[in-house]
């Protein structure tokens, strides 16, 4: 695996729409993202032809991936948000050209699609962050979302994925008028929850969003792990049922792909949604579901594995970001994790 060089402020970055064009519908939302990477980050985005354009073609959107990479001014590539179509982008895809430009690329939810095939190219990519979600997120951005981007972004070094004291899954409306100094409802969080071995592990990331992993596995174009990785998984806003959850790994396990795993690591659930607004009881019961669907599958397939829950490595706030690929030590004693960007 290969960590490809990263930019530094004042770096071109490209913004990309590999899954879904949603800044056409929300421009405002987008440009405070935008901002915020000139701002606070101090890099330079790049459109390309499809990143404000919804229902674009898999070859329109692969075509400014390949453009992206392509590129020599561009540093770094970051998707605008994920989506349910990245898959239909793979077959127009040059492997010899992103092999030879390597670059750091950020995303996550549809973008595991994306990951995972830059992983199976041996390159190392960044799993978290996009510019509608993170970088335009109501009031200001989380300030551990915030660093671990950064550090992401700029940092090759070893990085504490550090417990957040308080988390949401309730997002506010893109559509709320004064929407970038709307205050975000955060709740108290419990902190992480630790199961299984005792010791300290190392190994190399694979893993991303389960319902994206499942329909790669499906359509027979994922990445197989490497030996000894490190799964790790995050559910999204479909929010799938516990025994959706369950059966998706059990697949998974079957493949082989859970027993020779040293550890597992399980974002936190997102039990509720826009579409989906559970009652405070009844998220506490989907996330629960959730959570035992999980060590049930993993007592079935990794009885040895170190496993932690309730991690913020997926689609509820704040978000730290993931090294797909890339290195990562999780030692249960001192119940600390590490990654090495």
């Amino acid at each position: 695996m290969e960590y490809p060089p990263k930019p530094r402020p004042g770096s071109r970055v490209a913004v990309i729409s590999p899954s879904a064009g949603l800044p056409a519908i929300f421009p405002e939302v987008y440009e405070l993202g935008l901002r915020r990477l000139r701002d606070e980050f101090k890099l330079e985005p790049v459109e390309f032809p499809t990143t404000r354009v919804l229902g674009a073609s898999p070859a329109d959107r692969a075509r400014d991936v390949m453009a992206a990479f392509a590129d020599p001014s561009i540093e770094a590539v970051l998707a605008t948000i994920g989506g349910d179509d990245q898959l239909r982008i793979l077959r127009h895809l040059d492997p010899a050209v992103l092999r030879a430009n390597p670059k750091p690329f950020l995303g996550y939810s549809d973008n595991t699609t994306l990951l995972n095939y830059l992983s199976g190219l041996g390159i190392v990519g960044y799993h978290g962050g996009s510019i509608l979600v993170h970088f335009g997120r109501a009031g200001a951005m989380h300030p551990l979302t915030r660093d671990s981007l950064s550090a992401a972004l700029f940092g090759s070094s070893w990085f504490d994925l550090t417990p957040s004291s308080d988390y949401t899954d309730e997002s506010v409306d893109w559509l709320t008028p004064g929407y970038a100094s709307v205050t975000q409802p955060m709740f108290p969080s419990s902190g992480r929850r630790w199961h299984g071995a005792s010791g300290a592990v190392t190994g190399r990331l694979w893993g991303g969003n389960i319902e994206v992993l499942t329909w790669l596995l499906a359509a027979d174009v994922v990445a197989a792990p490497p030996p000894g990785a490190i799964f790790f998984m995050e559910t999204s806003e479909d929010m799938p049922s516990a025994t959706e959850v369950y059966y998706m790994l059990r697949s998974l396990g079957e493949r082989g792909w859970l027993s020779g795993c040293p550890a597992i690591l399980v974002g936190r659930p997102k039990c509720w949604d826009r579409s989906n607004q559970l009652a405070p009881d009844a998220k506490r019961a989907y996330g629960d579901d959730q959570r035992a669907a999980v060590l049930r599958a993993i007592g079935e397939y990794a009885p040895e594995a170190v496993a932690v829950l309730d991690l913020d490595i997926g689609h509820t706030d704040p978000q730290l970001v993931l090294p797909y690929g890339g290195e990562a030590r999780v030692d249960a004693g001192a119940q600390r994790i590490s990654v090495r960007y």
